[in-house]
């Protein structure tokens, strides 16, 4: 199987694998006070201050969570805000976070408009939150955050970033964006599923949505997932690795949308005129569907994803593309194309072989129906 899905996860590393055993081993409680409930603390605090030191926050600052999207809820739930405004092209587990969302317009390459949330905070600033992600998980498309950041803090809103898809892509430093919330996930990094992470700024804090048990500073209640968190801990070590390859993998990114433009010119490749994660390729052909391109390649030994894969693992039109101001159609036709470390370039020449072949079977199945 060639792997070219990795906005979706990223494969575990060997050396967090050999991590996650180890912790496994490991059977005390981190809550307890005797020398395997020490071990296993030992091991969470450990890995805090590895996120710690890779992101640029304090490690007491730091919430563990089951992954992003309990993180995003807690973020927006927990500020206990009046007011929540978000990107119409966040990952549906910010959108769907509380029930009193606010859509901020995005323009026709996906981006956030300093002008437009300036505009719009001008006489909505008490009691708000600001959510925008730094880049796009289906197009790549990078958000001028710091900017936006600033423009929050101008009017008393605080501003939350959910971070997912940069780390390893682009440099990433909580001090630096100026957001006061930012949330991680470990397996977009080669790290284990099922753990992820709220970063607060410093004087900043949320209302816990987990409650019992006081762990996390009493911001998030439940045993910590320790075999996890170590796993996440290792894997933030290997972040200035991925970025140092950040250039060898954005060349074999455009190499392979150059190769397919030169197949099939009536592509269109969503947000390629602004900055993008290197590693990211979303593009369709209108009328083609997204579902059928998929199927077609994972027969063909190759994996990737539509535009939007939601939880039940039905595609459907991307929502992402919608807010974007294209039609339902050419949403329901992209596919999304996200390249590794562990990428090579035959396999990237294997991937456009084999789309190239499936988009002609799939042309010539239309016109025959």
């Amino acid at each position: 199987m060639i792997y070219l899905d990795y906005n979706a996860t990223a494969p575990m590393r060997p050396s967090v694998k050999r991590c996650v055993i180890e912790a496994l081993d490991v059977s005390g409680n981190p809550s307890s006070i005797h020398s395997s409930g020490r071990r296993a603390r030992a091991m969470v605090e450990k890995a805090r201050g590895q996120i710690a030191n890779s992101f640029g926050v304090r490690h007491e600052n730091i919430i563990f969570t089951s992954g992003a999207t309990e993180a995003n809820t807690l973020a927006l739930a927990g500020s206990k805000c009046r007011r929540v405004f978000v990107s119409g092209v966040e990952h549906h587990s910010v959108l769907e976070a509380v029930d009193h969302v606010e859509k901020i317009a995005v323009d026709q390459d996906g981006l956030v408009s300093p002008e437009c949330l300036d505009t719009l905070l001008r006489h909505n600033g008490n009691s708000v939150l600001v959510s925008v992600m730094l880049a796009n998980n289906e197009t790549g498309v990078i958000q001028p955050i710091a900017e936006l950041a600033r423009i929050a803090h101008d009017y008393g809103a605080l501003f939350h970033c959910d971070a997912v898809q940069a780390p390893g892509r682009i440099p990433l430093n909580m001090n630096d964006l100026g957001v006061d919330l930012m949330t991680l996930s470990a397996h977009k990094i080669g790290g284990p599923n099922g753990v992820g992470a709220l970063f607060l700024a410093p004087g900043i804090e949320v209302a816990s949505t987990m409650n019992g048990g006081g762990q996390e500073r009493g911001r998030r209640g439940g045993t910590e997932n320790v075999a996890a968190i170590a796993g996440f801990g290792a894997a933030a070590m290997y972040v200035n690795e991925m970025l140092n390859k950040a250039g060898q993998i954005g060349k074999l990114r455009d190499g392979m949308e150059q190769a397919i433009l030169e197949q099939a010119p009536e592509v269109v490749i969503h947000g390629h005129k602004v900055p993008r994660l290197v590693n990211t390729s979303l593009f369709g052909v209108d009328g083609v569907s997204a579902e059928t391109q998929v199927i077609a390649l994972d027969l063909s030994g190759i994996a990737i994803s539509s535009g939007s894969a939601c939880s039940s693992g039905k595609v459907g039109p991307s929502h992402v593309l919608r807010a974007m101001g294209l039609s339902e159609s050419m949403s329901a036709s992209s596919i999304r194309v996200s390249i590794g470390v562990e990428t090579k370039e035959e396999e990237i020449t294997r991937f456009v072989d084999a789309w190239v072949s499936s988009l002609k079977m799939i042309k010539q199945q239309v016109d025959a129906a």
